[in-house]
């Protein structure tokens, strides 16, 4: 059956899950605080880059699936299953930012007594926390409304999103697997038939209690955060004695036991989800006196990826003052414009902080990354204009474009044939052909004689 659905939140997870359950009948209302952006979206502009949602959201507009708005109480009024997708940065102790996510829960347990008053809603209410919260963050929702509502009124259910950036239409459509935190059975039946179009392939719903839900966002991004570097620490130990990262991630990830995912060595992970899912899980490890040794560690290990690759670069030109240097890539990684927590971001700030220049391109987070830098950086509308008396060339957003580049033009323009290559795209063997001076990760450097 088709259900009245409410999406408090257009960001990244509110847009791609609201257009995913539109788009299979239901009737969804996505609130926002932000006029302008409601305005762009009722238009069906897509105020994020992702592959495929642009698409659904002109077809559910099409098809009157979709409402976008800033009402909340019509949100309310119309929907009893309200989901929750709103931001919970990090502080500055690393602990999650629940002040949205609670304020919303108070804002709606006085709507909700407001419209029974008034007799304009009867039906049991489903706030379902999306977003990635702490273990307890249902608890403390539950115990907001309850200062204004009746415990039979409503229900609270963590329902977290495992949305990949780049595919998470895909990922919203054909979920792995789709985990639901409540002990109430009303609501496992509604969820069973709410999920039923995701799930045909047999991929399972799992249902378990709220904070193992919780608990199950924050150990799936922190230990796939592990694989990463564990990889990158591996790569530091390749250097020094001669071993090749790239030749050891087949071998590795071939055992079944371990995986191909997650194994590829670059300059360190970013993005909205990987820094503070770590950050929160081990804040909130330590604050109850059961630290996280591999968590923390992994922390460690992403920080010093990045600095370790720009000291690479600064031992290998001795002074960097006056130098340019050309980037490829600014998103954290392709097929998404989204810059936080981005190595890039992090590898230009070093290298205006020694007086270089900067010339950047990339094939969507340009305007993004303007944001943060503004005139301070050149960009490029083309990837080979970035070249124009660069001294080197750095590669930190594996892109399918910069994978098999012109190199005779990138000879052609760079003044030195040099080239640091943060995601491993060219084969070293190529390189020492094409006599181009190669640094990558966790392999030898190939030396132009």
């Amino acid at each position: 059956m088709a259900y009245n659905i409410g999406i408090i939140g257009t960001g990244y997870v509110g847009l791609v899950t609201g257009n995913c359950f539109a788009s299979v009948g239901n009737n969804v209302w996505c609130i926002d605080i932000d006029q302008e952006k409601v305005n762009k979206l009722q238009k069906s502009i897509c105020t994020i880059y992702e592959p495929g949602l642009d698409k659904l959201l002109t077809s559910n507009n099409a098809n009157g699936n979709i409402n976008f708005t800033t009402d909340l109480e019509e949100c309310v009024k119309n929907c009893n299953i309200i989901f929750l997708c709103l931001p919970t940065p990090p502080g500055e102790d690393g602990s999650a930012d629940l002040h949205y996510v609670l304020q919303m829960a108070d804002s709606l347990g006085q709507l909700i007594k407001k419209l029974d008053s008034n007799n304009k809603t009867n039906s049991k209410k489903i706030i379902i926390n999306k977003s990635t919260v702490p273990v307890g963050t249902a608890d403390k929702t539950t115990e907001i409304l309850l200062k204004y509502l009746p415990k039979d009124r409503f229900a609270v259910v963590s329902n977290p999103e495992f949305l990949r950036e780049g595919v998470a239409v895909e990922d919203a459509l054909k979920p792995d697997r789709i985990v639901i935190g409540t002990d109430d059975n009303e609501i496992v039946a509604i969820f069973n038939d709410l999920y039923a179009p995701y799930v045909r392939n047999g991929n399972p719903i799992i249902f378990m209690d709220t904070k193992s839900a919780e608990v199950t966002k924050y150990a799936a991004n922190s230990f796939l955060a592990t694989k990463i570097s564990f990889m990158n620490d591996l790569s530091a130990y390749c250097e020094v004695v001669g071993a090749d990262i790239e030749k050891i991630r087949i071998g590795i990830g071939t055992d079944s036991r371990i995986g191909n995912k997650f194994l590829y060595p670059g300059i360190g992970y970013g993005g909205s989800c990987f820094p503070k899912d770590v950050q929160a899980l081990s804040f909130s490890a330590n604050s109850v006196g059961s630290p996280l040794s591999i968590v923390d560690a992994t922390q460690r290990v992403n920080y010093e990826q990045i600095n370790r690759f720009f000291a690479r670069i600064e031992k290998r030109f001795n002074h960097l003052k006056g130098l340019k240097f050309a980037i490829w890539g600014l998103a954290f990684k392709p097929n998404t414009d989204d810059i936080r927590e981005a190595p890039s971001h992090k590898l230009i700030n070093f290298l205006l902080n020694k007086g270089a220049s900067v010339s950047a391109f990339d094939e969507e987070a340009t305007e993004t990354t303007k944001i943060v830098f503004g005139d301070k950086i050149h960009y490029a509308e083309k990837m080979y204009d970035t070249l124009d008396n660069a001294d080197a060339l750095i590669i930190c957003t594996e892109w399918i474009s910069f994978r098999n580049p012109n190199f005779d033009l990138i000879n052609e323009k760079l003044n030195n044939k040099i080239i640091f290559d943060g995601r491993n795209l060219y084969n070293l063997s190529d390189m020492e052909k094409l006599c181009f001076e190669y640094h990558s990760i966790g392999r030898k450097t190939i030396i132009n004689h």
